[in-house]
């Protein structure tokens, strides 16, 4: 029993230590995991070889059981957050349904000690995430309600001070899962639950005499910082989204065993299928800037950084008489974790906290002697239109529109539409159109006519002879290729919307597209407005549009 209690011991130590080591570098960090790692496969075999005795001779509780697969789940999460590979994700699936189906925390509500109970609740908040980013919302909304029903009974037995912080984590999740924009129904009623990841057969494939570049997506980094955007656990939903956007649908868990384990950490593919990414909700500048030149300095070659930035935006508090790249404001950065309700308090006079506090699109010109891409969701998005590539690298930025109408303003905080798009563009059209329900049928005929669209695009983009070579050079990733098109679409798109009427309800890019012949192209808006017609929507687009459709 020491010997067991010492290895659960240095297991927690680890995994604490783990977890807290920066996520950027990696030859800094996988060492400490392996050897964590390690620790735990020794643990985990003892305890199975064992358990008999230590169950008859030494009382092992079965919660102490749960713990330990709850640290390893915890484990394989980070690893997951790390690496970007999902058959980490799955294991940690696998360990936190293991707790589950097993009830290895039953008999902690039987205990009278407070400490044992938020080690379940915590198991219950860490087990509601993993299933989110595997979208398993049925399982989610069962889980919401266990969770609530452990957090009643604490709050009751209990007389703790954290009970207002657990009644915001229900309050957290429940929005999470109700920002969903669209609800899918099948012929019985039921309601369906679609993958966002890429797909095979997904994205329309490089075709003969197509000239493209051969860089990859190698890092993303996905920066959250929008105020009342709904959130949980640190992920906001354009965060949750765009990270979606840059991942291949995992292998399915029906195909797996369902054995815990089954998959050794330092095992490593032979192809990374993801492109790795860092998730910075709210950082400073500071932090933003570290992990961008961390990423910046480990990029392989031949290969592209993309930065994702989800921000309030900052204008300039004057008139320059310059118009340089300090000059047109930019994305708020997190000035400290002091917080109250949405907004951050205010702890220096305003004109240094903007001048500190501000990410510039010159803050990023060191980091255009690599290959760049940028999407920027952001009221002052289009300040990074003002860019000036020193380098000859590609480079290109994908802008938000700054101004959206009004009937479409209380959506934001349950995400972004420019981000919607880019994640699933169907949604996107969906939601302008005011659409929060269909049938799969439709979804899928509608999905067909968008794959004829999106092959479209992707013939415009490549044989368009006025476009700038970094959408070429962009063009041979998958992901990149993927999210160029969906640009496309949603400008296209929201040009046609009768709502968008202003120039800052569209979005924009730098280089610019051409407009006549892609964004603004008739072929593009018969599509939209065939799309339109097949979900009886027209009156919602451009009358004279219509007329010549």
């Amino acid at each position: 029993m020491i010997k067991l209690n010492l290895a659960v011991f240095l297991l927690f130590v680890l995994s604490h230590s783990c977890r807290d080591l920066p996520q950027y570098g990696h030859k800094q960090w996988q060492s400490y995991f392996g050897r964590t790692f390690d620790i735990y496969t020794k643990l985990w075999k003892f305890q199975q070889q064992h358990r008999q005795v230590l169950d008859n001779r030494y009382g092992l509780k079965r919660w102490q059981i749960g713990e330990v697969a709850s640290k390893i789940g915890q484990l394989y999460y980070h690893y997951y957050l790390r690496t970007s590979e999902t058959s980490y994700l799955n294991e940690a699936f696998s360990f936190y349904s293991a707790i589950r189906q097993r009830s290895y925390y039953h008999q902690v509500n039987k205990e009278d000690r407070p400490e044992l109970v938020v080690k379940k609740l915590r198991y219950y908040a860490r087990f509601i995430v993993v299933c989110l980013l595997l979208n398993k919302m049925d399982l989610v909304k069962v889980l919401v309600k266990e969770l609530s029903e452990e957090i009643e009974d604490y709050t009751q037995r209990f007389n703790t001070e954290d009970q207002l912080e657990w009644n915001l984590v229900l309050q957290e999740v429940a929005a999470f899962v109700e920002a969903d924009p669209l609800m899918l129904l099948n012929d019985d009623n039921a309601v369906v639950v679609i993958s966002n990841r890429l797909q095979e057969g997904g994205v329309p494939p490089l075709e003969q005499g197509m000239v493209v570049g051969q860089l990859t997506l190698a890092d993303a980094l996905i920066v959250g910082n929008c105020n009342n955007q709904v959130k949980f656990s640190e992920l906001t939903i354009d965060m949750f989204r765009m990270l979606q956007a840059l991942e291949r649908e995992p292998v399915n868990l029906a195909t797996q065993s369902s054995k815990p384990g089954t998959l050794e950490p330092n095992e490593k593919p032979a192809k990374r299928e993801n492109p790795h990414k860092y998730l910075l909700y709210k950082p400073t500048f500071s932090q933003l800037y570290t992990f961008l030149s961390a990423s910046f300095k480990e990029l392989p070659a031949n290969s592209v950084l993309l930065v994702y930035l989800s921000a309030t935006g900052v204008f300039p508090t004057g008139r320059s008489e310059s118009e340089g790249p300090y000059d047109f404001g930019g994305v708020l950065t997190n000035t400290n974790r002091d917080v109250v309700n949405g907004e951050m308090v205010q702890k220096r006079s305003q004109k240094l906290k903007c001048a500190n506090d501000i990410l510039h699109p010159g803050d990023l010109f060191s980091f255009t002697r690599k290959p760049l891409f940028i999407i920027v969701d952001s009221s002052n998005s289009t300040a990074y239109k003002n860019f000036s590539n020193l380098f000859g690298q590609p480079l290109v930025c994908l802008l938000s529109p700054t101004v959206y109408p009004k009937s479409m303003q209380d959506q934001c905080q349950r995400g972004s539409l420019f981000t919607l798009f880019l994640y699933n563009p169907l949604m996107g059209f969906l939601s302008v159109c005011g659409l929060s329900s269909m049938r799969y049928g439709l979804w899928e005929k509608a999905q067909e006519l968008l794959r004829k669209v999106f092959h479209d695009i992707g013939q415009m983009i490549t044989s368009s002879r006025v476009i700038d070579q970094a959408y070429l050079q962009f063009y041979g990733d998958e992901f990149l290729r993927l999210l160029m098109i969906r640009f496309v679409f949603c400008c296209t798109t929201l040009r046609l919307h009768k709502l968008f009427r202003e120039a800052r309800s569209f979005p924009e890019s730098y280089p610019p597209l051409p407009k006549q012949e892609m964004v603004e192209s008739s072929l593009l808006q018969k599509h939209v407005l065939e799309l339109a017609a097949m979900l009886d929507v027209q009156n919602l687009f451009s009358d004279d549009m219509l007329d010549n459709y």
